[in-house]
């Protein structure tokens, strides 16, 4: 190429938006909405996030016990280990639960619950 390099500019229109909760709704051209962005529950997507980023550091060594993980996250060392046994889920509802498409009763505190030994 010779001579000085081209710029080349794309717009998008966006609007943004409050929604329910205070929270900025993204609506694209036709009023369509991002996938996932309303329909995901953030609660649980958070928790998954902290649980395999919990599980990583574990196996890398970071810590070498839930105890030391607790105590540096400043957490009970019960709600760690609860919270891992979210990485033991299925990676399709893993998968179902970051696109939004969870079952409607499955929440945080469901998850949570002990599993029945059935």
């Amino acid at each position: 190429m010779t001579g000085a390099a081209q710029m080349l500019t794309v717009r998008v229109p966006l609007a943004a938006r409050k929604s329910r909760g205070g929270r900025k709704l993204v609506l694209m051209p036709g009023g369509m909405v991002p996938r996932g962005a309303s329909a995901a529950d953030t609660t649980l997507v958070k928790a998954l996030a902290r649980a395999f980023r919990w599980r990583r550091m574990l196996q890398i060594g970071r810590f070498a016990t839930l105890n030391e993980l607790a105590a540096a996250e400043k957490i009970n060392s019960s709600y760690v280990l609860r919270l891992l046994r979210l990485t033991l889920l299925s990676p399709d509802i893993v998968e179902a639960v970051l696109d939004g498409r969870q079952p409607d009763g499955m929440t945080l505190p469901g998850l949570m619950e002990p599993f029945p030994v059935e």
